[in-house]
């Protein structure tokens, strides 16, 4: 789960991260209210959504005074912010963050993440942090410092000073840094994270190190274990119908773009295979919907309706292996749902497993119009015929 800048910096005060002086505003009139309790000038208006390069986009700046704080935000606030992560229909600004500047003399970038290949966590920093990094990673790799932490055995001074001496950390700092990039480690494995980023991490004039950026992913399936994190969530920032889905237990991705075809599926790694024979038989996968092993009648039924929710499906292929999720269940919830929203495209259906026989008798005595298929490459290349 994302969370928003001032969310993430929230917890970073918890475990004593330094992050400048500010606040969050749901309108202009708060931000104005949190600069004059800031109190100092220059502060920066931040615009807070779930997506990156927001300075290059218009979204974060400088004000010098209250006037200016007073005009940034009501421009900010209530735009459509268009960055490289948001895509071209960008995300409607509801936030601010309100901080004070700092004299910032070097920019770097620092981040944690899992490494999968090694099965460690891994640190990430560079020199030429800012707003670039992504051109730095892919014109000049070898800038970028990797120190690799086995999780066991957990950071070490060794691993510190690995990081603080490829940044070249002036000699006031390094405690400093230390410190914090020790509870930056620690915070990343209490709350179960996907990725801890501060781009930029910056040193002041001061020798000060602060964290002036602050993006946090938390594991999803770990969220049980951290209810203060579970308040951050913001379903505004999220696609209404992925939101819907997750509200009956189902899981809905909306892969964007033109595609033709919506896919009702169990489990991830079918998901996957299904979108590849579909694309194989020349058609395009619009979304998929998983609804996983324990899904009754009414789920599918629901699950069924929010892919037609999607005006480019023109047509729907069902591929579904019994196991604890048996055919019939299935079949039953096929038949509810295609009553219920009056199915008027092709719909074609492809089934395995458990009670697979009853499953195929329910959806013959129907009396629906619906293509059955005995295989996947059978299923797409149906489906993709019926879209076309």
């Amino acid at each position: 789960m994302k969370v928003h800048e001032y969310q993430a910096k929230e917890l970073f005060r918890k475990f004593d991260v330094p992050v400048p002086k500010g606040g969050v505003a749901n309108t202009p009139e708060e931000a104005v209210r949190v600069a004059e309790e800031i109190g100092i000038f220059p502060v920066v208006v931040k615009a807070q959504i779930h997506a990156g390069g927001r300075g290059k986009g218009g979204g974060v700046k400088l004000a010098q005074s209250i006037e200016e704080v007073k005009a940034l935000a009501n421009e900010i606030h209530g735009m459509t912010l268009v960055t490289k992560q948001t895509g071209p229909e960008g995300r409607l600004v509801q936030k601010l963050l309100v901080e004070q500047g700092c004299n910032i003399a070097k920019e770097l970038y620092l981040s944690i993440l899992p490494d999968r290949e090694t099965a460690k966590i891994i640190i990430m920093a560079s020199e030429a942090g800012g707003m670039d990094i992504e051109e730095v990673a892919e014109q000049t790799p070898e800038k970028i410092i990797k120190v690799y932490i086995d999780p066991l055995a957990g950071i070490q001074g060794y691993h510190l000073n690995e990081v603080a001496f490829g940044l070249n950390i002036p000699k006031p700092a390094l405690k400093q840094f230390g410190k914090m990039l020790r509870s930056l480690y620690k915070m990343f494995v209490q709350y179960d994270c996907s990725m801890l980023e501060i781009n930029p991490l910056v040193l002041t004039a001061e020798d000060e190190v602060l964290a002036i950026d602050a993006k946090l992913d938390v594991d999803g399936n770990a969220l049980y274990r951290h209810k203060d994190v579970q308040e951050y969530r913001d379903t505004d920032e999220e696609d209404p119908l992925e939101v819907e889905a997750s509200e009956y237990n189902l899981n809905y991705i909306n892969l964007g773009g033109t595609g033709n075809v919506g896919n009702m599926v169990n489990g991830a790694g079918l998901a996957m295979a299904t979108m590849d024979a579909i694309k194989a038989a020349g058609a395009e996968p619009a979304n998929f919907l998983d609804v996983g092993g324990g899904a009754d009648a009414e789920m599918i039924a629901n699950g069924f309706r929010i892919l037609l929710s999607d005006k480019n499906v023109k047509g729907i292929l069902i591929n579904i292996f019994g196991g604890i999720l048996r055919c019939d269940t299935l079949a039953n919830g096929v038949v509810q749902a295609a009553k219920e929203t009056l199915l008027s495209i092709p719909l074609v259906v492809r089934m395995e497993g458990t009670n697979v026989e009853e499953g195929k008798k329910i959806l013959a005595d129907s009396g629906l119009d619906m293509i059955t298929a005995d295989n996947l490459k059978d299923a797409s290349e149906k489906i993709a015929a019926a879209v076309q």
